[in-house]
């Protein structure tokens, strides 16, 4: 009876040590660990993270509750060894085993990069880093120092072409390479058949079709008349006359917040500016939007040579097939502006 006794009460221990045991690896792995305001929040895990300094992060912005079962799940799961950097959504009470799952799996929300309104790669480098890891300065030095463009065939100065303005979608964690292989992908789409034959037909590559519609754009935000601007332009090229677009002499300046371009900035040694030199600038001056690029392609067949600002300030154009009919038109303008100015002044 007494053997019997003790049987049961080491049973009855047994037992209970095994219900603290399992309650303790419960709570460890799938009791409730994260704790985010709102429902949810991302947590950004850098190349080349390990578990320590993940645990640092998850504390730092008290996230996990209990960093000491964090690092333990993590060591039972060997997250060590499966770390995949990325941007994560994590939801408030989620457990150890339910996060580690999660960023093992790499299943990352995607982030949404936008460009447009760029001028220069460093521009651009400098909008694409705030969407991604990659930071600005090694976007720079990978398009400054890479051989791909050289191999592509395009010059330092049309390094831009190869990138349509647009939202597209990336993992957080993208390196250079990968964004610049997404690009080439995206340009070669946008690079149809149909595009191609409109380039055989008016006989231009993508590099200068592109570049004519980065000067369209800096001179029209009107899109429904950028094929007209487009055909002003074309007749200057196949007539040999300079464009004189005076965004072009800006962009030579570097000056961007400059609203007016006078006589003496004309004078400036820059193979940018088009007032010296016939023929189209060495590279984009803008990043154009993909429907400018399309109205080179589609540029209006016309007579004109010139034109300039309305003086109703609708931001559309007058234009002129005569120098004669220009100056009238450039002097109505100009008058509006003075009266403007001079009423604003008041």
């Amino acid at each position: 009876m007494r053997r019997k006794k003790i049987t049961i009460a080491i049973i009855i221990a047994v037992l209970a040590v095994a219900a603290v045991f399992s309650y303790s690896y419960y709570k460890k792995v799938f009791a409730p660990n994260i704790s985010v305001e709102g429902s949810e929040t991302f947590i950004y895990i850098p190349t080349r993270s390990d578990v320590a300094s993940i645990a640092t992060m998850l504390k730092t912005e008290g996230i996990a509750d209990n960093i000491n079962s964090f690092l333990w799940v993590a060591g039972k799961k060997n997250y060590a060894k499966n770390i995949i950097p990325g941007k994560y959504l994590v939801k408030d009470g989620m457990s150890n085993n339910d996060l580690i799952n999660l960023l093992r799996s790499g299943k990352q929300t995607p982030v949404n990069v936008t460009f447009n309104n760029v001028r220069t790669i460093n521009d651009l480098a400098g909008k694409i880093s705030k969407y991604i890891e990659t930071d600005s300065l090694q976007f720079i030095k990978y398009f400054d120092t890479t051989t791909y463009f050289t191999k592509a065939g395009l010059k330092k100065e049309q390094v831009m072409t190869l990138f349509l303005p647009d939202t597209y979608e990336f993992k957080w964690n993208t390196s250079a390479t990968q964004f610049l292989q997404r690009m080439q992908k995206e340009h070669d789409k946008f690079w149809n058949d149909d595009r191609k034959k409109k380039l055989n037909a008016i006989q231009m590559s993508e590099q200068e079709v592109y570049t004519l519609a980065s000067v369209v754009y800096s001179e029209t935000k009107m899109s429904d008349e950028a094929s007209r601007v487009a055909g002003v332009y074309m007749n200057r090229l196949t007539q040999n006359i300079p464009l004189q677009a005076d965004p072009t002499i800006i962009f030579a300046i570097g000056d961007f917040s400059k609203t007016r371009v006078l006589f003496s900035d004309l004078q400036i040694q820059s193979p940018y500016n088009t007032y010296k030199y016939t023929g189209l600038p060495p590279g984009p001056i803008c990043m154009p939007p993909k429907k400018y690029i399309d109205a080179v392609l589609n540029y209006e067949k016309h007579a004109y040579i010139y034109f300039c600002a309305k003086e109703d300030f609708s931001g559309y154009s007058n234009f002129a097939k005569t120098l004669e009919e220009h100056n009238r038109n450039a002097k109505k303008y100009q008058q509006a502006l003075n009266e403007w100015e001079k009423k604003n002044k008041k």
